[in-house]
């Protein structure tokens, strides 16, 4: 009969030799987009321009 430690030892063996056979396939990762900026990041010129319109009706 076979010591434990002989034992581990060929499970560990054969592990590592399945490991090693296993072809692999790397997946290339999509760039990651860039990320939304804030209205408080962006420039003064890009900004909607906001105001009131005031419309007189009785004119």
């Amino acid at each position: 009969m076979l010591d434990a430690f002989i034992i581990e030892e060929i499970k560990r063996r054969e592990r590592n030799r399945e490991e090693r056979d296993r072809p692999a396939l790397e997946i290339p990762l999509p760039l990651p987009e860039e990320r939304p900026r804030r209205r408080s990041e962006a420039d003064d010129d890009e900004k909607p321009q906001r105001g009131v319109i005031i419309i007189d009706l009785l004119a």
